[in-house]
């Protein structure tokens, strides 16, 4: 005759054991992409997409909304005044003075939008765009910034959004992985920012070179083996495979999970080395196009040749492909730094955004352009402006998002978010959306709970969908 503290002491494990069989059972047939057990098969959406695709325009280190696309003609009235209004209480550093922009901003295009000079050809592009005028996050350093906007979370190690999407759907293409990075940068959170985590390893990026890197000798690292023939690579492929199967014999649901990623990463590469390169060859490309580009020896040649790839990645069915550069950090020096910067972007960016247009691709494609934060309308220094965490601006084009439109507004001087307010959680959970992604759905189970990249927060901003 048991006790009832007997009963529960001796059925709990029983219980325990029921809840591991089942998470791992869970775990397991999450990473299973199709019939063939391949984890980067293509898989349908939540509901119907409005994209099939993203490149992500990222700027390192926090371009200054007030100097590029959020127009704040108060700043320039006030300009050497004292804020009106309390600073955050965690500043970065510490400002002076309000400082108005050097840059003159004009209307463009049937929807009027506001742009500086600083970006003359993506001005010609506005009746394309959405602009997300009154993004806010929640950490003032690089480092946690960075993570914020890339994984959701700026104090735990998490997967980056092209992982979660790369699990969520797939590639369209099995000879590419489905997530690629160019030129990202290995600092301020590092290869966090675009890897998998706790997701299976399948998930992170492809990395092609890193910030700062040539683009005229870009290439994956270690995808081709000249000392060994490609008839010998797939008998040891073959090999593995065998080896694979002998040890699967007994083992857990897990240890099968990680030998079905590292087979499946052995089984890609080998299949990139025929399919990849050539599309970082440019050669093939027009006059027309490589000019579209500005890919002619000036500033904008290595941009350029960042956006071509990256348009070669999505037509070949990548996923996820995010274009990164860097320095947006004016502290100081902003006129001539950003002035810098800006001249090396712009005609790529444009240049990318009319040939996906002239390809058909635009409709399918979301363009995301944005940096981890904007900057201070305060001064620092004499020519600088501090990191701003509390309203910033991105834009999107293409793939279902209204064109010629702007959404949110900061306050008079581009310090706060003021309306209709966009956290960084609600950003991805509209991404997700658009890609056909419940946010809520869209979870992974460890360490005894339900993952996403939205956390427990986030919601879809519908009103700036077509």
């Amino acid at each position: 005759m048991w006790t009832r503290r007997q009963l529960l002491s001796r059925s709990s494990a029983g219980f325990g054991s029921l809840a591991l069989i089942d998470l791992l059972a869970r775990c397991q047939a999450s990473q299973q992409g199709g019939a063939d057990g391949n984890p980067l098969a293509a898989k349908p959406p939540h509901f119907q997409p409005r994209a099939k695709r993203i490149i992500f325009l990222f700027m390192h280190g926090g371009p200054s909304h007030i100097d590029t696309f959020d127009f704040k003609p108060e700043l320039a009235k006030q300009d050497g005044k004292p804020l009106p209004f309390e600073k955050p209480r965690i500043q970065f550093a510490q400002t002076g003075n309000l400082l108005k922009s050097p840059w003159q901003f004009k209307q463009y295009g049937q929807s009027g939008a506001w742009v500086s000079d600083l970006f003359p050809h993506v001005a010609g592009c506005v009746d394309h765009l959405t602009f997300i005028k009154s993004i806010h996050g929640s950490n003032e350093a690089h480092g946690g910034a960075l993570l914020k906007v890339h994984t959701g979370s700026d104090t735990f190690v998490r997967p980056s959004m092209g992982a979660w999407i790369s699990y969520g759907l797939g590639t369209e293409n099995e000879s590419l992985p489905s997530f690629v990075t160019i030129n990202p940068t290995l600092g301020h959170g590092g290869v966090r920012n675009f890897g998998s985590a706790f997701l299976p390893p399948i998930h992170q990026a492809t990395r092609i070179g890193s910030s700062g890197a040539d683009m005229k000798s870009a290439k994956i690292e270690n995808l081709i083996n000249n000392s060994v023939s490609s008839d010998l690579q797939k008998k040891q492929i073959e090999l593995l495979g065998d080896l694979d199967r002998l040890k699967r014999a007994g083992t857990s649901a897990r240890i099968e999970s990680e030998l079905d990623a590292r087979i499946e990463s052995f089984e890609l590469a080998f299949r990139m080395q025929s399919a990849a390169p050539s599309l970082l060859d440019l050669s093939g490309e027009t006059e027309a196009t490589l000019a579209m580009y500005g890919i002619d020896g000036s500033p904008t040649d290595n941009y350029g040749r960042q956006c071509l790839v990256a348009r070669r990645m999505s037509e070949a069915g990548v996923r996820f492909v995010q274009v990164s550069h860097a320095y947006w950090d004016q502290h100081a020096e902003l006129k001539e730094k950003h002035q810098e910067l800006a001249m090396e972007v712009d005609k790529p960016i444009a240049g990318l955004l009319k040939d996906l247009k002239q390809r058909g691709m635009l409709d399918d494609t979301l363009v995301i352009w944005g940096g981890e934060f904007g900057r201070t309308p305060t001064a620092q220094g004499d020519n600088g402006r501090d990191h701003n965490p509390h309203a910033f601006t991105w834009w999107m084009a293409g793939g279902g998002v209204k064109a010629g439109f702007s959404f949110g507004e900061s306050d008079d001087f581009g310090f706060y978010a003021a309306k209709d307010k966009v956290h960084i959680h609600d950003l991805h959970a509209t991404i997700l959306h658009l890609l056909g992604i419940d946010h809520e759905r869209l979870t992974y189970p460890y360490g005894g709970r339900d993952f996403r990249l939205t956390d427990v927060e986030g919601n879809v901003v519908h009103q700036i969908m077509a």
